[in-house]
């Protein structure tokens, strides 16, 4: 992260030219660009509302699972994205039989929702496992309002209900992106036996006592982006108040998040992201060695990461060891989006293992 979390300047738009015909050209071709994004952002919306029309009936809660396992989609994983492909049908069965916990539950990071998951849950579907997706507090199209949140157990409150009603037998593998991280690590220290493993993609990993926002705080800390002038911020309370929530400029979110996505990705998330709750990534976690610690954990680094760089994750993997490391060459801080097919091989090897 360090410097690239500093604010990023807008390219100055001036030939330096006089004269009227300059002056058009320059206009033109900000109306050009400008006319471009929009275009790209009508097309992810477009996007994201057929997707959500196509699964209203998988929603459950402010949660996405997409049916698992059709007789066409079991067929088609030998498919160039399946990361599989060549692998006779009779040796691919052996090696899902070898997966005993078949059901992942997708925790996005801040600022996302279950949607950012689409790529990963097509691909887990493939394989027949079964994937969920959930909607935080205030994130995604859970209806809270993300300035009400003031607390992490109410900011994962949709995880543990989920976590609540699993039969007593049934285990699942979680995933935690970026912040949602310590939304894993809150889940493992209630609930160790409902979770097989559990996996922090380019996550906030931290110990006992720490918070979330530890891990940026030294490097954020003289961010203009964090600064009291600062645009990001936002003051539900007033002004008087310490800030409720931030939300990156696009052209901040651009450069930390999205430096590898594609661009229809990178549009469908502008459309759809919300404002951050601050409250609950200034909690300290409090975790146990008789639970927290005793569960599997895994980690996946991203090495081309602007938002939470490969530096600052190998210092969370140095200080508070996972049982494995992994690690993903040309992703960004969204893996689901830059490298969708590397990210689900990662997850069948890490579910493999016994």
């Amino acid at each position: 992260m360090g410097n690239k979390f500093m604010c990023m300047s807008k390219k100055d738009g001036k030939n330096g030219g006089i004269g009227s015909k300059s002056k058009r050209g320059s206009s033109m071709s900000r109306r050009k660009t400008s006319m471009e994004e929009e275009l790209l952002h009508r097309q992810a919306l477009a996007m994201a509302i057929r997707e959500h029309n196509q699964m209203s009936q998988r929603f459950d809660n402010g949660s996405m699972s997409r049916r698992v396992g059709s007789t066409s989609s079991r067929r088609r994983a030998a498919n160039s994205s399946d990361p599989f492909s060549g692998t006779g049908e009779k040796q691919l069965q052996e090696l899902l039989e070898n997966i005993k916990t078949k059901k992942f539950v997708l925790v996005h990071g801040e600022g996302f929702g279950a949607w950012c998951w689409y790529r990963s849950i097509a691909l887990l579907e493939e394989n027949g496992l079964s994937p969920v997706a959930l909607d935080l507090t205030g994130s995604g199209i859970n209806l809270v309002e993300t300035d009400s949140v003031k607390t992490l157990p109410e900011y994962t409150k949709p995880l543990i209900d989920y976590l609540e009603k699993l039969p007593e037998d049934d285990k699942v593998i979680l995933v935690g992106h970026s912040t949602g991280g310590a939304c894993v690590s809150y889940a493992l220290e209630l609930f160790p036996e409902k979770i097989s493993k559990a996996v922090y993609l380019c996550a906030t990993m931290v110990a006992d006592g720490e918070k979330p926002y530890d891990v940026f705080a030294q490097e954020l800390g003289s961010s203009e982006i964090f600064s009291s002038e600062s645009k990001s911020l936002v003051y539900a309370n007033g002004q008087d108040h310490p800030p409720t929530s931030f939300m990156f400029e696009k052209h901040h979110l651009r450069g930390l998040y999205f430096n590898n996505s594609p661009a229809k990705d990178v549009a469908l998330a502008m459309v759809s992201m919300r404002p951050i709750p601050l409250c609950p990534m200034m909690e300290k976690l409090s975790l146990s060695v008789e639970k927290y610690g005793k569960g599997r954990r895994f980690y996946i680094q991203t090495l081309e990461d602007h938002a939470l760089s490969p530096d600052v994750q190998e210092k969370l993997v140095r200080e508070n060891p996972p049982e494995g490391v992994f690690k993903i060459k040309g992703s960004d801080h969204c893996p689901f989006f830059s490298k969708p097919q590397s990210l689900h091989k990662i997850l069948l090897q890490i579910a493999q293992i016994p």
